[in-house]
């Protein structure tokens, strides 16, 4: 037998789970399609939060778990994740969207609110919020005078009180890689660019048919899972051919980005008048990410972007916030991604659960094991759940082991991020700020290694433009499984905010000749 189990997709939950099971001694093979993270996990709005707006649904398990998930996160990866204040600003406008649990008990009690959001059931759902977890690390709910201090300045005049509470950043698609290296640190085989063809029982086990960078082949496996993400109920019935009767409700998601709006490093949480929420965010230092939106997506080999008129949603929504208005001229990325979430009858797209189902169907003999939904606030969990669903398939699992353990690079406290950044530019003199910064929220320790023995940049070879070396991407092909130039500068990185076209083709065709070198 190849391998206990093979997991099909390396967005954050098939990654998560690879980490759980290959941690636990068994034998993990995963394949993905394209580059990892290539889809959701890369196109998120890169937060580890709670879902302060689930709480209108009554989701409270979903909160409860994912609120005390973040600081167990924080602890494990202090260089790609980060505490960040939430400014939510406060209006009698606020309305809640018309279908939530929470609205409807209030228009049969309070029919004069008319769907609005009253100022007492916002601090209601701060004070649950900050203790639903058991929040240790972040602190609590404020009340914060925005005619007085810089979080009011960027904002509308007719704004006067905010809340400010606790929430946190994530790089999502390095969460993802760092998951896929600690994976393969523990013995797992990370395949990408490999395809699942077919897949069917053989007895007791899976045979597996890939298609990848080596040609086609197949494999055995004990166990499979199923984490493709949009595509599982393509996965499902196209591929390995059960029947099923769950479904995946996908759901497009949009963001914009644009310069710098605000000079502050706090996040603004805005509602609008139909019910909806976004958030703005400072972002790769100069710039500022809004999002997100939440509209139906068919088809998972359409590929997602975002809409003119999901870009101009956007622009009025920051605009009834932002002092000084912006256009879609301002626009300098966008990008989309599709939540596949578990179909649970909901009525529209925002209603829909975000919590995870998980399914194994083993009828027929060897086990399969189907995701559906999630957020990335709670992988970990998740591969937890998994494991505990496959555990009567493998005797002696050994226990749960993940939490609290540093992905690759995340040995260190959470408030010494500082003085990382500053030791290695003690170590390595020619760095400037901003490029010290870049490698230690990247790679945290392993920034030592990614420069090695150089004493000035030009020892770090070939220069691609915004602090991007040679040694810096021979890493990343050795080490974090890029095989192009948008790996590198979009997953690995936010780099192509800062690269022009020309550059970015430099780098491509440098790695095409580096990745067939190495091959």
């Amino acid at each position: 037998m190849d391998y206990d189990i093979f997991i099909i997709g390396g967005g954050i939950n098939g990654t998560g789970i690879a980490r759980d099971a290959s941690g636990r001694g068994l034998r993990v093979g995963l394949a993905e399609m394209h580059d990892l993270a290539s889809a959701t996990s890369s196109a998120s709005t890169k937060l580890f939060h709670g879902g302060l707006r689930y709480l209108e649904y009554f989701e409270i398990n979903l909160v409860r778990h994912a609120l005390a998930e973040r600081e167990t996160l924080l602890r494990a990866m202090p260089h790609i994740a980060w505490p960040m204040r939430f400014v939510l600003p406060y209006s009698p406008d606020m309305r809640f969207e018309s279908e939530t649990p929470t609205s409807r008990i209030l228009s049969t009690v309070m029919p004069w609110m008319k769907g609005r959001r009253p100022m007492w059931l916002i601090r209601l759902g701060l004070f649950l919020y900050d203790h639903l977890g058991g929040r240790t690390i972040l602190p609590g709910t404020t009340t914060v005078d925005l005619t007085a201090g810089p979080e009011g300045a960027p904002l509308e005049d007719r704004f006067k009180t905010a809340y400010e509470y606790s929430d946190c950043w994530i790089e999502d698609s390095r969460l993802v890689v760092l998951n896929a290296r600690d994976a393969q640190e523990r013995g797992a085989d990370i395949l990408v660019r490999t395809r699942v063809v077919a897949a069917r029982r053989t007895g007791d086990h899976w045979t597996v048919d890939l298609d990848g960078p080596g040609g086609a082949r197949s494999i055995t496996a004990r166990a499979l899972v199923n984490a493709g993400g949009p595509w599982v109920g393509n996965i499902i019935h196209d591929t390995v051919h059960i029947p099923s009767t769950e479904g995946v409700r996908l759901v497009r998601g949009s963001h914009i980005v644009t310069r710098r709006l605000f000079d502050h490093d706090k996040c603004y949480f805005f509602q609008g008048e139909d019910g909806r929420i976004i958030f703005a965010i400072p972002y790769e230092t100069d710039f500022t990410l809004i999002g997100t939106t939440d509209a139906a997506h068919d088809d998972p080999d359409t590929p997602p972007v975002c809409t003119p008129e999901e870009a101009h949603y956007l622009v009025d929504f920051a605009n009834r916030y932002f002092k000084k208005d912006i256009s879609t001229d301002d626009i300098v990325w966008t990008y989309s991604g599709v939540r596949p979430l578990y179909d649970d009858g909901a009525k529209s797209a925002t209603a829909a659960t975000r919590d995870y189902v998980l399914k194994v169907e083993a009828e027929g003999g060897a086990p399969i094991l189907n995701i559906f939904g999630g957020k990335i606030t709670t992988f970990r969990k998740l591969s937890e759940d998994a494991m505990d669903k496959l555990a009567p398939y493998f005797s002696d699992l050994p226990p749960k082991w993940s939490a609290g353990v540093p992905l690759p690079g995340g040995d260190f406290g959470v408030t010494e991020v500082d003085a990382l950044i500053a030791r290695l530019q003690a170590d390595y003199a020619f760095l400037t700020p901003y490029w010290a910064r870049r490698l230690i929220r990247a790679y945290g320790t392993d920034a030592w290694q990614v420069l090695g023995a150089a004493r000035e940049a030009a020892d770090l070879g070939r220069h691609f433009g915004a602090t991007l070396t040679e040694a810096e991407v021979r890493w990343l092909v050795a080490r974090e499984f890029a095989r192009t130039a948008a790996d590198v500068v979009w997953r690995r990185s936010k780099l192509g905010l800062r690269l022009d076209a020309d550059q970015v083709a430099a780098l491509d065709a440098w790695m095409r000749k580096a990745v067939a070198q190495a091959a």
